[in-house]
């Protein structure tokens, strides 16, 4: 059978760093081909090239036998792309919130009513009701149903994820590109979108995977092709590999799919309190916990129950003052009153669940990142100076610590991947020594490998004395890492269990709201 994309000899290079070298694969039509490797191991950059977005420097793609155009650039343009038969969803969907969900699947793919024709095309009215049958159809056929007229805004994830899809079956794709789809979903959203992926390849669609999700890839791929530094080192039959294997191709080394449980040590004082937390009009009901030096404190819960709402409060108490009642206290301090740089002063680090929003300036060198937020502090700054050579040194002493890729301080936040971006985040507040950290999915988009070392680093942490508050959706992490695990549901903590008293099935219960067994 003629393979759906073949690829050829691909490879492409930034200012002189080989992002992809000599790439050869194919993709069987009507499968889920999963694309794995290290964070910035050139698996997005091949995939963009697939979509237009970058041009190879070498090579060819072959769709469906052709070499569309007879040359060696396959699309000037993801717009060409995409009247191909080409789309991507990527890791962070380009919705817009404010608008419809109608208004955002139509955007860019607007059709004109045909008695309107005659008019230039940007006077013509869109059919909307036309394009609204077309849509209804293709959401029976694939049992992706959304509300048409809902604001995105008010959506879960979940049905973003449903829309970007729907976005490329309006737009006729044939092979969909779906880049880390699963990050911000969670396990009952991840088992949905996966019935829809396999309705999508029995109706004879293509789909390219990209994922740093072993597990997962053994439970919806055909197919797996592993990258290394640009290159391919493997290619898999899903049937006949294991997830060892996998991780192994991956990294290069063997690799500890499991975090080893750390020693105990001594309880010192509590480094955050919180006692009778409720916000007015917030998902946030009596909650009250404590966190001690020490010791990890894990918040297991679906998304949407409360766990955001935590962060943003322990983040910017300010801006709840007025409808919050309870207290809060980091390092024995109540922070009524207190903004997030005095909070921040008394010892507490952070690592957010969105790294775009809420830590990195994406259009800044990787230097400036490392030090945002320490740039007022030694040894970054003396009598009001940044010492630019200590940031040169010391960004570059963290990149190779947390090998961050490519080595280059110097290229812009928004140029590394998303692992990559994460691990400058944690390079930065593990920096600090923190009395408290708390931290918010810390290994959302990291490769397996980076996944060992940042647990590593969580228990180092610990034992040098941090409190450490954790809130994951993975919750084999959880188990992994907490000493105390409490679950949050309906904004409330429900459960609260010691480390090795709960197994992943009754903590899945627990976050359903169930009692345990």
């Amino acid at each position: 059978m003629t393979p759906s994309v073949e690829f050829r000899g691909l490879s492409k290079a930034f200012h002189g760093n080989m992002a992809n070298t000599d790439l050869s694969f194919k993709v069987r039509k009507g499968s889920v081909h999963a694309i794995i490797g290290e964070n910035g191991a050139g698996k997005s950059t091949a995939m963009k090239i697939l979509y237009g977005i970058y041009q190879p420097d070498e090579g060819e793609i072959y769709i469906e036998g052709k070499l569309w155009g007879g040359r060696q650039k396959p699309w000037s343009s993801s717009s060409d792309a995409i009247l191909h038969g080409i789309g991507m969803v990527h890791q962070h969907f380009m919705l817009g919130g404010p608008h419809t969900v109608l208004d955002n699947i139509l955007l860019g793919a607007e059709q004109a009513h045909w008695g309107w024709r005659w008019l230039p095309k940007a006077l013509r009215p869109i059919d909307r009701d036309e394009a609204r049958q077309r849509l209804e159809s293709l959401s029976e056929q694939y049992g992706l149903k959304v509300a048409w007229d809902a604001l995105v805004e008010n959506l879960s994830v979940g049905v973003h994820q449903r829309i970007e899809i729907l976005k490329l079956l309006y737009r006729d794709a044939k092979i969909l590109i779906l880049d880390e789809p699963t990050a911000v979903l969670t396990q009952q959203e991840t088992n949905e979108l996966f019935d829809h992926l396999r309705k999508l390849c029995h109706r004879g669609k293509t789909i390219l995977m990209i994922t740093h999700k072993l597990k997962e890839v053994m439970s919806i791929a055909d197919r797996v092709t592993v990258f290394r530094a640009g290159k391919i080192v493997g290619e898999r039959e899903i049937h006949k590999t294991y997830v060892e294997d996998l991780a192994s191709l991956m990294v290069g080394r063997k690799v500890s799919l499991k975090a080893e449980s750390p020693p105990q040590v001594v309880l010192q004082e509590p480094v955050l309190q919180v006692q009778g937390l409720s916000v007015k009009d917030f998902k946030l009901q009596e909650v009250s916990l404590q966190v001690r030096r020490g010791e990890v404190v894990g918040i297991a819960g679906v998304e949407g129950n409360g766990q955001a709402e935590l962060l943003q409060v322990l983040l910017h108490p300010l801006e709840y003052q007025n409808r919050m009642k309870g207290v809060i206290e980091v390092v024995g301090k109540n922070i009524e009153g207190l903004n997030t740089r005095q909070i921040r002063d008394l010892g507490m680090g952070v690592i957010p669940d969105d790294r775009l929003r809420d830590a990195l300036l994406t259009d800044r060198p990787a230097q400036e990142n490392y030090i945002l937020g320490l740039h007022r502090e030694k040894p970054f700054c003396q009598a009001g100076l940044i010492l630019d050579r200590q940031v040169e040194e010391l960004t570059d002493q963290a990149m190779e610590e947390y090998d961050i890729r490519p080595r280059s301080r110097l290229l812009k936040a928004d140029r590394f991947s998303g692992g990559n971006q994460q691990k400058l985040v944690i390079a930065r507040e593990f920096f600090r020594s923190p009395k408290l950290l708390v931290i918010a999915q810390p290994t959302r988009g990291v490769d397996v490998g980076a996944i060992e070392f940042i647990h590593k680093k969580i228990f180092r942490a610990r034992s040098e004395g941090s409190g450490i508050l954790l809130i994951s959706s993975e919750l084999d992490e959880i188990l992994a890492l907490s000493d105390r695990i409490l679950v949050m549901y309906t904004g409330k903590i429900i459960f609260e269990f010691n480390r090795g008293e709960v197994t992943e099935q009754a903590l899945g219960l627990a976050m359903g709201g169930e009692a345990r067994s």
